[in-house]
């Protein structure tokens, strides 16, 4: 049977299929969702018993349980067995972990254009280094300090550097005091660790040279940090990382996510 075009009649020949059915422990999941994203349920506060959520929902228990172990997953949900006051089935307090999980294999996975991962470090971290220099305390500086110490040791290897330098990016993050960025900054640095290293041994000889500038936009952004000045550092910042693709690594990237 020919279709309205003179073609094939789609629905001969199996190109439409039905749609299939949403499995019910997601729809359990979208419920409980909702109830948060509503304000219905809050940090802290205890889900109904497994069983009654079922009657409640007109579910199976299984249903429910296959729900609250994946939102347990995500870091959505807390779940502890036993008959004390922390027994049961609560929200989460501190979903970051789950939520920098998410994000660093959302980041893995799409293969965006070297740039566009650029762009965004760029915007992030300008951010976390104005808010560092001027919230970061002496504890915090100090550990700046060792993670430099570490990096300019002849005895760090490619691999060690690259675990020092995420870390310091991190740190930075962090003592910015904006728990949502640092999460994304987080991510995002934690998504580049393997090609970074990749990318490092790929250069051969040619590490020496790129490490050493690597050394010296660390301790430039340091000075600025702890100076209190927040424009340099900033500016340090963003000229390291700008630097860092297009100079150092730019032709092994280019190459990797063409």
């Amino acid at each position: 049977m020919a279709g309205v075009d003179g073609g094939e009649d789609l629905n001969e020949g199996g190109s439409w299929r039905p749609v299939a059915r949403a499995r019910t422990y997601e729809l359990v999941i979208e419920r409980v969702e909702e109830q948060i994203v509503t304000g219905q349920l809050q940090v802290g506060d205890r889900l109904p018993a497994e069983r009654d959520l079922a009657q409640m929902l007109g579910v199976s228990r299984g249903a429910v349980r296959e729900a609250f172990r994946a939102l347990e997953a995500q870091g959505v949900l807390r779940m502890s067995v036993g008959t004390g006051p922390d027994a049961g089935t609560t929200v989460a307090a501190t979903p970051s972990k789950a939520l920098n999980r998410l994000l660093r294999l959302h980041v893995a996975l799409a293969n965006f254009p070297v740039q566009h991962v650029v762009d965004a470090r760029v915007m992030l971290e300008r951010e976390s280094a104005w808010n560092a220099s001027e919230r970061a305390t002496r504890a915090e500086l100090a550990g700046l300090r060792e993670l430099l110490a570490a990096m300019d040791d002849p005895e760090c290897d490619r691999e060690r550097f690259n675990e020092l330098d995420t870390e310091f990016h991190v740190a930075i993050a962090e003592a910015g005091g904006n728990r949502l960025i640092a999460d994304m900054t987080i991510a995002i640095r934690e998504s580049m660790k393997r090609p970074l290293l990749t990318a490092f041994h790929e250069l051969g000889d040619g590490w020496e040279p790129i490490v050493e500038g690597l050394r010296k936009d660390h301790h430039a952004i340091y000075r600025a940090l702890a100076a209190g000045d927040g424009a340099a550092a900033q500016e340090c910042t963003e000229k390291h990382i700008r630097g860092f693709y297009r100079d150092g690594l730019g032709g092994f990237f280019t190459a990797e996510r063409a």
